[in-house]
């Protein structure tokens, strides 16, 4: 077995043919590796320089545009609205996942294994899964008012700051509560196979720790998905039913539109960022989840390397998520035009489509907010 002195060397200095898996793992976190990966031979050092590379280059991508996202809608008084709230709420949650999480990945990586003690890996688990649990209900929470906006139109209760404040603070609360858990007995923070990232144990043997990755799954997988995908289909519906009274309108009319924007394109561009908003949410949470449930329930054989594939996809959440969020607004593009022109990609848009009808608001809403 490799000695301790060892463990402190980087991976391209170690002798590595005829080791084992279980030969890298540091002796101060052996109790925490389930026996399923001593099975394995150790990751060549290649992958580990490709997952630093990808790590560092998301990490940095992530932080600069949630920065940015961050700054542009506080030092814009014409974004700083209840609504908007969440979207700075998502934008700081992935900001501090990507701030907390790379940089310990792209160490271990350096090492071929856990080399931050077991203390620290319980407390890298409990902020991925802290700062991913509010970024994903926060995804929520803005699919759920974008559909009150939407759907609910003049008759709707509008969000106040308080009411998006209380919102947020049950949001944070519930997820703290989610990420302490397995400090006080319900499952535990193991590392993952690949070793250079940690987080919840779905090999864990007895019901008791095993429901709380049933339970955590619904909690920040299925509930999620399902309100998100809710939220867009009766956006969508409602929009397109409400194109269609206005065609009917403005047939009877005698004109051709009573819109200066062309209800098809509106509806087009309505579905495009309904559909991305949804297919990258699925993207990236689906794939962290499969392997969960896969550990839980052996249907397939887990390699280490697949382990990090479904924390790149959900970490690259935090990269797209400022585009989405942020570059779809045409406010925001305009704010960041106006303060950071560099970063402009195309010509802003300048603002709301103008109209005479309060029925149309909806629609306009839509297309400034959405994303």
């Amino acid at each position: 077995m490799l000695t301790e002195e060892r463990y402190l060397k980087p991976i391209f200095s170690r002798y590595r043919n005829g080791t084992s898996f279980l030969d890298t793992v540091p002796p101060d976190i052996h109790y925490m590796v389930d026996s399923y990966w001593f099975q394995f031979e150790p990751i060549d050092q290649i992958y580990f320089n490709i997952i630093s590379c990808v790590i560092f280059v998301l990490g940095m991508t992530s932080i600069i545009g949630n920065l940015t996202v961050i700054y542009i809608f506080l030092s814009t008084k014409a974004l700083r609205t209840p609504s908007n709230l969440y979207v700075m709420n998502l934008a700081l949650s992935d900001f501090m996942m990507m701030f907390t999480m790379f940089p310990p990945v792209i160490y271990n990586g350096f090492y071929g294994t856990w080399a931050l003690g077991p203390l620290f890996c319980e407390i890298y688990a409990m902020f991925g899964s802290l700062f991913g649990c509010v970024s994903i209900w926060s995804n929520t929470l803005i699919a759920k008012d974008r559909y009150n906006v939407i759907v609910g139109g003049m008759s709707r209760k509008p969000v106040t700051i308080c009411g998006a404040l209380l919102n947020l603070t049950w949001v944070w609360a519930i997820c703290l509560a989610w990420a302490l858990f397995p400090f006080f007995g319900w499952n535990r923070y193991v590392p993952e196979g690949n070793m250079t990232a940690c987080g919840t144990d779905y090999f864990a043997k007895d019901t008791w720790n095993k429901s709380y990755i049933w339970v955590y799954g619904f909690w920040c997988y299925i509930t999620p998905l399902t309100i998100i995908v809710i939220s867009y289909y009766h956006i969508l519906k409602a929009v397109h039913i409400h194109e269609k009274s206005m065609k009917e309108q403005a047939k009877k009319m005698n004109v051709q539109s009573l819109r200066n924007t062309d209800a098809k394109s509106v509806e087009i561009k309505l579905a495009k960022i309904a559909l991305v908003t949804i297919s990258l949410w699925f993207m990236a949470w689906t794939p962290y989840s499969f392997i969960n449930m896969s550990g839980l329930l052996g249907f397939m054989n887990l390699s280490p390397l697949a382990t990090i594939c479904g924390s790149i996809f959900a970490k690259a959440n935090a990269v797209y998520n400022p585009i989405v969020y942020g570059l779809s607004h045409p406010k925001y593009k305009q704010a960041l035009s106006e303060k950071m022109p560099c970063l402009t990609c195309g010509k802003p848009e300048s603002g709301l489509t103008s109209t005479t009808h309060d029925d149309d608001n909806r629609t306009t809403d839509m297309e400034s907010t959405v994303a």
